[in-house]
């Protein structure tokens, strides 16, 4: 199986107070994300010649784009990400696990899956366990990394801190806060929640709402090892360039 360090960028600058250094050094944090249902092939072509020009850590993309992605990113060091059961996380556990295989065959490196939202709110973490790891099995059997999306924005503390430990016990490799499909997104202190949660061992992804250099700082500060964002070249450029998606 991949290892977790091997998900997790080794980098210097992130904390720089130059713009330049800086956003080069959160650049290796970014999974670079294009999620719109009306996104078409020029729009993912685009987003991975942007992240091989800016060394991002990954694209993101719907199933039906991985094929895509990871024939143009071959050779380049990026890459190739994936989202399951989502926005909604209430598709049944096995239509999950079909859905990462297939897109683990397609090429995918990393698989963002998730949750049971509807589990987490009821504090059902045995459920959240048999869904979770049953992708993640699947997922590990392709030498690939699972993170896992627990929608931060519809859960109270309590089941944020349940969620989390029920990722750490069925195998993830990572926690992520959001969709940034289903309200709110990334805070500071559900990052900081989540990694006091799951420890220093598993990864935390923050994701939706992060647009500025500025938040990407304190996201890391807080302790995310990954950026989920759409505006990954605005970050880097620390405002002086913007997505155009």
């Amino acid at each position: 199986m991949t290892s977790l360090s091997d998900a997790t960028p080794n980098i210097t600058g992130a904390e720089s107070t130059t713009p330049g250094t800086a956003g080069r050094g959160v650049a290796a944090y970014i999974d670079h994300t294009l999620l719109k249902p009306e996104a078409g092939e020029d729009d993912v072509l685009k987003v991975c010649a942007e992240a091989v020009e800016y060394s991002f850590f990954s694209v993101c993309v719907n199933p039906v784009w991985v094929k895509t992605v990871h024939k143009a990113l071959k050779g380049s060091g990026v890459r190739t990400c994936s989202v399951i059961g989502f926005p909604l996380g209430a598709t049944p556990t096995d239509v999950k696990v079909f859905e990462a295989r297939g897109a683990t065959l397609d090429g995918a490196d990393e698989i963002d899956m998730v949750i049971n939202i509807a589990a987490a709110r009821a504090l059902d973490k045995g459920s959240l366990v048999d869904d979770i790891s049953a992708v993640a099995e699947a997922v590990h059997e392709a030498d690939a990394i699972l993170k896992v999306i627990i929608e931060t924005s519809l859960l109270n503390q309590e089941q944020k801190v349940m969620a989390c430990r029920a990722a750490v016990e069925a195998g993830a490799d990572f926690v992520k806060t959001s969709t940034g499909f289903n309200g709110g997104g990334a805070t500071a202190e559900d990052v900081a929640l989540m990694r006091a949660t799951v420890g220093p061992t598993l990864g935390v992804k923050a994701s939706g709402g992060v647009r500025t250099l500025a938040d990407a700082q304190a996201m890391i500060a807080a302790g995310a090892t990954r950026i989920g964002a759409s505006s990954g070249i605005a970050i880097v450029n620390d405002g002086q360039g913007s997505s155009s998606y």
